[in-house]
């Protein structure tokens, strides 16, 4: 094990994979002689040259359709976007490309490949900067999604996406680029999509926290501790695949559950796996399942206000204590 930053453990991944399989390159603006927007490909063009560590221009549906062709004739590209909201313009090399060709070529073509890309506020960036957009890519079929909340996570899933034959939506949280962990040194460690990690055992509910949010429902689990109430804390790691089994187990246990997420709450992520653990688990429930999203609002510049447009501990708190019927708030 080594400690080592989130962006590090990222660095390691892609640096690793390509030093075993020539196949594996990266595309994508500033990557190269910048070394990334959020310094992620920090030395690759060094070790690998140009012809597999790639500036492009800025033109995110070309970059992606570049990925599909490239993986398409036998490569393993990586493709950076460089913020989330980036990558609406490449919606159709995604959605009506990169998603459907193994189905629409009845598998005799596969598109193995990742488009990597950060989202998240708290940055003063704006509206067109700055959402969490991972529900839209959840809802297409054809697609994996992940959305690691660690250093180690950030490290194994990756690591698991660019030897995967399926395309993968890899989203990064440019809060969590600076977090601090321990990382297995092993350049075979993976963690398997569709697996959830249980990030604290607890009795009384049930927190599911989606990219950043499972970092700060551990947080609103230590004040949820202070006040008697034992949280059991859940980070799904991947939507789509889910491990809806290790939740639904949760639930059985807590019989209350709160779903934090980041992104906007109409047809969230919070509101799929709500339906899911309503349909499934619905006789284990003791109260209503309580959502915690982001504000249904373009995310605003002003500093204030942004802080108030994604969710923090406390609204996690009073979700949890919503569940219990108390009337009690933070």
């Amino acid at each position: 094990m080594a400690e080592m930053r989130y962006r590090e453990a990222l660095n390691l991944a892609i640096r690793e994979e390509m030093r075993l399989n020539r196949d594996v390159m990266i595309m994508g603006e500033d990557i190269g002689v910048f070394n990334g927007a959020f310094k992620v490909t920090e030395g690759l063009l060094e070790e690998f040259g140009e012809s597999r560590v790639r500036d492009t221009p800025i033109s995110e549906n070309t970059i992606v359709g570049m990925g599909v062709g490239a993986a398409m004739v036998g490569l393993r590209p990586i493709v950076e976007i460089m913020t989330i909201n980036f990558s609406l313009l490449a919606m159709d090399q995604i959605v009506n490309h990169m998603a459907p060709i193994h189905y629409m070529f009845g598998a005799q073509a596969k598109v193995p490949m990742v488009v990597r890309m950060p989202q998240g506020a708290g940055h003063q960036l704006a509206a067109t900067h700055s959402h969490s957009l991972e529900a839209f890519f959840m809802h297409v079929p054809g697609l994996l999604v992940a959305t690691p909340s660690t250093p180690a996570d950030a490290k194994g899933l990756l690591k698991a996406a660019i030897r995967d034959d399926n395309p993968v939506i890899f989203i990064e949280h440019e809060t969590l680029y600076g977090m601090k962990g321990e990382v297995p040194e092993d350049p075979n460690f993976l963690v398997p999509f569709g697996k959830a990690e249980v990030r604290r055992e607890g009795t009384d509910v049930t927190i599911v926290g989606i990219s950043r949010m499972a970092v700060t429902a551990l947080e609103a689990a230590e004040i949820l501790a202070e006040r008697g109430i034992s949280a059991e804390v859940i980070d799904p790691r991947t939507l789509r695949p889910l491990d809806l089994d290790t939740i639904l187990r949760s639930v059985q246990k807590t019989n209350r559950v709160v779903l934090a997420e980041e992104g906007w709450p109409h047809g969230g992520v919070g509101a799929n796996i709500t339906a899911l653990i309503q349909e499934q688990a619905f006789d284990y429930l003791d109260a209503p399942i309580q959502r915690v999203a982001g504000a249904d609002v373009p995310m605003p510049y002003s500093k204030p206000l942004e802080q108030a447009a994604f969710p923090h501990a406390e609204n996690i708190v009073a979700g949890a204590l919503a569940t219990f019927n108390t009337g009690d708030r933070v």
